[in-house]
């Protein structure tokens, strides 16, 4: 008996997401609750599991297509005996002497070894990956996946690839990748038209929006970081033996953001209609970079966690960020936003505020710099701070206060323990 699997709720206001990826093919043995294939939303991808374990029959629409929600994906024939070793092992036989024997058209590249791997059901590659397995000539079987069930991301090809590289083995590159530039000439140009994913179009309409909605200023400042550096270096090692997690920056920045926040609530407040909502608690969302874009996961109730909750907290969504795991929840509300384009070298920036909030601080990277102290130059590592924010509801002497409580807590750390 066939049984419907169908597109589950995906979340609050999300009605509908787009096919990333199928993860299981016609005729693949599925497990109870095991993903069938990868939907990606305005915010995350999310995995479309089995309810019944069988076999895949059939698939209703491709990678690429917009699906809403209870609509059909797949249908699963419930019970039916997956295929034997010996049967797989026939099976596998005969596709390997169907590509032997059939030609390639003029002018088409033939598959490489990598991509006949990827396509016998040994590894599911996505189009992006399988694309960057073709570009960089490697083979997928040897890199270790660091996605959700170990699956290839984009970044373990292209790091395999520069580990190729840097070993000096370009001369190996794979027959695919020899065959595409053969006859070519070395000076050709190209150019390649990729589809936007649901995340990034939702991204750029949403910035797009908060600049044309809000009235952007940014604000900046800078902090001497020497309290925090020392801070750090003198208590990483019994803070890690405790909470078993590593002491970072993002955790004074944090509490000090609190501290702020609470003296200047418009901060930590937004405009809904003709009215302004204030809030008694402090939702950080902390903006991590994920493999399909930018995504904020959401610190709650920041202003009555300790270092290391909020540490703890930070290293799980940056994990989960980076293998696809987060969940419509995790991202859900906020209150403030704390950007960190520091870990990029980002010197300087102006910060989009992520809406409704009225608020985002951002950090950037420390450098050594010549800064005058009791009126002698010294050398000190600075920060660059910046907080943008929305000027119909926060104004300019409520910023630049705000700003500087932030400064002055990184620079004297005792404030955040006594709340000044």
């Amino acid at each position: 008996m066939a049984t419907e699997i169908k597109v589950p709720a995906l979340g609050e206001s999300v009605t509908e997401g787009t096919i990333g990826e199928w993860l299981k093919q016609p005729g693949d043995a599925v497990a109870a609750d095991e993903p069938i294939a990868s939907l990606e939303t305005d915010k995350v991808a999310v995995d479309v599991p089995s309810p019944v374990a069988g076999v895949i029959q059939e698939l209703k629409a491709e990678v690429g297509d917009t699906v809403e929600v209870g609509a059909v994906l797949a249908l699963v024939e419930e019970g039916a005996a997956p295929a034997t070793k010996g049967e797989e092992a026939n099976r596998d036989t005969q596709r390997k002497e169907e590509g032997k024997n059939e030609p390639a058209e003029a002018g088409q590249q033939a598959p490489s070894s990598s991509d006949a791997k990827a396509s016998d059901g040994t590894q599911t590659l996505s189009p992006a990956v399988r694309r960057a397995v073709l570009e960089h000539g490697v083979d997928p079987s040897t890199i270790k996946g660091t996605g959700k069930d170990g699956r290839l991301t984009k970044e373990d090809v292209e790091k395999a690839a520069r580990a190729k590289k840097d070993s000096g083995s370009v001369a190996d590159a794979a027959p695919a990748q020899a065959q595409q530039v053969e006859g070519s000439s070395s000076g050709e140009r190209r150019t390649e038209r990729v589809k936007m994913t649901r995340m990034r179009q939702t991204i750029a309409k949403r910035l797009k929006g908060a600049q044309e909605e809000a009235a952007l200023l940014t604000t900046f400042n800078d902090c001497d970081m020497s309290a925090v550096i020392e801070a750090r270096e003198k208590y990483k090692d019994l803070f890690a033996k405790k909470h078993d997690i590593k002491l970072g920056f993002m955790g004074f920045f944090a509490k000090a953001a609190c501290l702020a926040l609470k003296d200047v609530p418009a901060a930590n407040a937004y405009i809904e209609g003709d009215e302004i909502v204030y809030h008694d608690f402090v939702d950080i969302s902390v903006a991590v970079s994920a493999p399909n874009g930018l995504v904020v996961p959401v610190i709650r109730d920041a202003d009555k966690k300790g270092f290391a909750q909020i540490e703890k907290d930070i290293a799980d969504f940056g994990s989960r960020a980076r293998d696809g795991s987060l969940t419509m929840e995790d991202m859900k509300g906020g209150t403030f936003t704390i950007s960190n384009g520091g870990v990029f070298g980002s010197l300087m920036s102006t910060p989009i505020i992520n809406p409704p909030q009225s608020a985002v601080l951002g950090l950037h990277r420390i450098e050594d710099r010549a800064v005058v102290v009791n009126g002698e130059i010294v050398i000190r590592p600075m920060m660059y701070i910046a907080l943008s924010y929305d000027h119909r509801l926060i104004d300019g002497r409520e910023a630049v206060t705000a700003l500087k409580i932030i400064k002055e807590a990184i620079e004297d750390p005792t404030r955040m323990l006594i709340d000044l």
